[in-house]
């Protein structure tokens, strides 16, 4: 379920990239963190390792349906990578076969 989800996010994360002025917004971790509670409600939903030991998030808003999905380096640097709306909490049972 945890692969499912987070290569989805990935996925997501290719498709709609958050950028300003072809930059990505980043902040340190802390006031990411505060900001998308603050402001959006979201919570942190689920989290995976990617290269470097770059921490990937996926935080998410129950209510609105709205949610980022961001990156931390190992410096602490958050960027979001995207966001958007609809979110949803699946938990799909692993077919038999399934390389997940």
């Amino acid at each position: 379920m945890k692969r499912i989800f987070l290569a989805a996010g990935l996925l997501l994360a290719a498709a709609t990239m958050v950028k300003a002025d072809g930059n990505r917004q980043c902040a340190p971790r802390d006031q990411v963190v505060e900001r998308l509670a603050k402001k959006y409600g979201e919570t942190r939903q689920s989290i995976g390792l990617g290269t470097n030991n770059h921490l990937m998030e996926v935080f998410a808003s129950d209510k609105t349906g709205s949610w980022t999905i961001t990156v931390t380096t190992t410096a602490g640097l958050t960027c979001l990578l995207a966001t958007g709306q609809a979110f949803e909490t699946l938990a799909e049972a692993l077919q038999e076969g399934d390389d997940a």
